[in-house]
């Protein structure tokens, strides 16, 4: 702590982590290990199986090797903390490392957030209008696409970090969570943070209404479009070509909007860990699960690059 003239500053927080039990925190070790494990494998793989096959450079793989990228960078600035705090009893993080683990999530799961709205736009362009896919979607309008979802992942994260750090801290430093998630670190907060909790509100309901109506509509054109198909093979590759998006967006928009949709002061600190668990390690772990076992087109991929490697 440092002085100030009107009380302390806080300098460090101390992250409670995820469960205090000395048994349980070997069990904790492996199981979150295997899960990091897991999640670097599969991102990582997907990227490189994107890149190495020729057949899978098309708009909709530019989008998911960068959903995978994203993947592993947001699970990456949690779990390896998370992780190593099983094992060693540290659980001190400083004022600035808080600040940056905040800004870094925040960047990458806004990233995704756009990603998976610029997806669907894909997927309503592939499926409602196939005759115009190739000028609709050509490799320019991809790349802008996917630098605005990373320039506004930039511009949510500054608001969302700066929103929570303008407040004062000078009471409690004892965060009842295992990283700086927004809503935990402005809980102890010794400001009144009403202002602070109301943008953090309309901020984050715009960024998860705005883009989950943009993907509703779309889903709603597509699965018209797969109702008037009377090629019962158009049909089911129509179907097969959204069901692992539409999964990916169920997973991660139920999580989001159960988070950070309320006041912290509602919050209830370890039903938050259990969604925090699950949007922060489980789904990075899941999108590549989700887009290989339900893709043919990456299975094929799969097995056409370990059958040449033998």
């Amino acid at each position: 702590m440092s002085l100030m003239e009107n009380g302390t500053e806080v300098t460090q927080f101390i992250l409670l982590g995820l469960n205090d039990d000395p048994g349980l925190q070997v069990p904790l070790f492996i199981t979150f290990l295997l899960i990091y494990t897991i999640t670097l494998v599969g991102n990582l793989g997907l990227i490189l199986l994107i890149l190495l096959d020729s057949r899978l450079h098309s708009p909709m793989y530019i989008f998911l090797s960068n959903l995978s990228l994203v993947d592993f960078c947001y699970s990456s600035a949690i779990t390896p903390k998370v992780i190593a705090g099983f094992l060693v009893d540290d659980k001190i993080m400083t004022y600035n490392a808080c600040a940056a683990q905040m800004f870094f999530f925040a960047i990458f799961v806004n990233v995704e957030n756009f990603l998976l709205v610029s997806m669907a736009y894909d997927r309503y362009a592939a499926v409602c209008k196939p005759l115009h896919y190739a000028t609709t979607m050509t490799t320019r309008v991809c790349v802008c696409l996917v630098i605005g979802c990373y320039v506004c992942g930039i511009l949510n994260a500054s608001i969302y970090t700066g929103d929570a750090f303008s407040l004062s801290f000078c009471k409690s430093n004892v965060v009842h969570h295992f990283f700086c998630d927004i809503p935990a670190v402005m809980s102890v907060s010794c400001s009144d943070r009403h202002v602070n909790e109301l943008i953090l509100i309309y901020v984050a309901s715009f960024n998860i209404f705005f883009p989950f109506i943009i993907i509703a509509v779309s889903y709603m054109f597509i699965f018209t479009s797969i109702l008037k198909m009377h090629s019962a093979s158009g049909y089911r590759k129509a179907l097969s070509t959204c069901a692992s998006h539409f999964t990916a967006v169920s997973i991660f928009y139920g999580t989001v909007i159960f988070m950070y949709l309320q006041p912290s002061s509602s919050h209830a600190m370890d039903t938050d860990k259990i969604a925090s668990v699950f949007y922060t390690m489980v789904i990075p772990m899941l999108n590549p699960l989700v887009y290989s076992l339900r893709n043919k087109e990456v299975k094929n991929a799969f097995t056409k690059i370990v059958f040449t490697a033998k």
